[in-house]
């Protein structure tokens, strides 16, 4: 374990936090499960503990194995990944996945030991790091936008409409996380802002032709699409069921009080349809109270600040733009889930990373957090070059403020 120990790279600070929250995770875990096994019968409460753990020592293997990765082999790597994560999202729409009776073609099933995986949360990982290489590379270049739509915003697009038809959510935080990457990493803003009315006008048509005439939308999707958004936006007028699991959300966090109710005690776990995942966040709230909810926003926090601690002290832009790509969509995602359970944003599906269950989420989480340790190894830029970021950079105001 000691010999373990001492391999052990990079920020101290990211690897304390990830394993806290891995830990964390059992307790809310264990209890919320209960909803799978006496609600849904899937099960037992040991099983799926048991199965989290794995999941976790998984991700933690992969947490180790890529963080001993010099960063600067990522480019290369994002390279032959890309490819091959548009090839995935294109089979991932032509493969009927059920989960728990629900059509979600989001999953494709590993074959052999039958864990599903959501090739999304892979695709945006990978495209993050596409995006830094290309933002790397053009960094003291005269860029036009027409000299970056094909290695840039066309993978960009394919990625993003791959994912749209079944993911509604994540398509639309990957293409806002590719905008702030690309003004961190000095992409000319003029251009940006006419990707960004571009999206805006493609966004307003696609709301009117969802609203309007739901049924010419290809899939089963939309329909859910509309049901949130008219939940969110006016939930006195929505129907009963759509108003469901987050009214049962609100619940369960004002049950929890200040203190909360103590672990395992939760009421509203078994009524929480998603509380395992999706929902975990309110049954820890009426657990560990609003003191525990809030400890767990301050590491998710703490987790940002290293992040731009360790993008300010990497060797060169690549690696800056790498660390803020792939470690920013971790706070992010943990942000919107705890937007999602309190109704400051509609239901989105995103699990609360390192926390909820899930194989893919807990795997995609800990390949980025490898990938930002990798990055944060002092000597892993021997031999690159370290270009300086251009004064008035945005990336290096935001880190130089820290």
């Amino acid at each position: 374990m000691r010999a373990l120990l001492k391999n052990l790279k990079g920020d101290k600070a990211i690897w304390g936090i990830a394993a806290l929250l891995g830990l964390f995770s059992f307790l809310p875990v264990y209890s919320a499960s209960t909803n799978l096994v006496y609600v849904l019968g899937n099960g037992t409460t040991v099983g799926h503990l048991v199965k989290h753990g794995l999941l976790l020592f998984l991700g933690f293997g992969i947490i180790y194995a890529v963080h001993r990765i010099p960063a600067h082999y990522f480019k290369g790597l994002s390279i032959i990944a890309m490819p091959i994560v548009l090839l995935l999202l294109a089979y991932t729409l032509t493969v009927e996945t059920n989960i728990g009776g629900v059509r979600a073609n989001r999953w494709i099933q590993i074959p052999f030991i039958g864990v599903n995986f959501q090739t999304s949360t892979l695709a945006s990982v990978v495209l993050m790091i596409w995006v830094a290489r290309y933002l790397a590379k053009i960094k003291d270049s005269v860029i036009t936008f027409k000299d970056s739509i094909l290695p840039l915003w066309l993978p960009t697009a394919l990625v993003i409409l791959l994912i749209l038809p079944e993911n509604f959510s994540t398509a639309a935080i990957i293409g806002f996380l590719v905008l702030v990457l690309c003004f961190l990493g000095g992409y000319p803003f003029k251009y940006l802002l006419s990707m960004i009315g571009i999206g805006l006008v493609f966004a307003g048509m696609f709301l009117f032709v969802l609203f309007k005439t739901p049924e010419v939308i290809p899939g089963e999707r939309a329909v859910t699409w509309k049901s949130r958004i008219e939940t969110f936006w006016n939930p006195d007028a929505a129907d009963k069921d759509s108003t469901h699991q987050p009214t049962l959300a609100k619940i369960a966090i004002a049950q929890g009080g200040l203190a909360g109710k103590g672990a395992g005690k939760s009421v509203m776990k078994n009524m929480l349809s998603q509380s395992t995942s999706d929902f975990i966040f309110a049954i820890i709230i009426e657990e560990y109270g609003l003191l525990g909810g809030g400890a767990l926003m301050f590491f998710y926090l703490l987790l940002l600040f290293r992040i731009v601690v360790v993008a300010n002290g990497a060797k060169n832009v690549f690696s800056k733009l790498l660390v803020i790509g792939v470690g920013l969509p971790i706070v992010i995602q943990a942000f919107i889930n705890m937007a999602v359970v309190v109704q400051l944003f509609p239901v989105t599906g995103q699990p609360l990373p390192l926390i909820s269950m899930g194989g893919t989420s807990i795997w995609m989480t800990c390949l980025a957090v490898g990938i930002v340790l990798s990055a944060s190894v002092k000597n892993n830029g021997v031999g690159e070059q370290s270009p300086e970021i251009e004064d008035g950079n945005p990336l290096e105001i935001l880190s130089g403020q820290l």
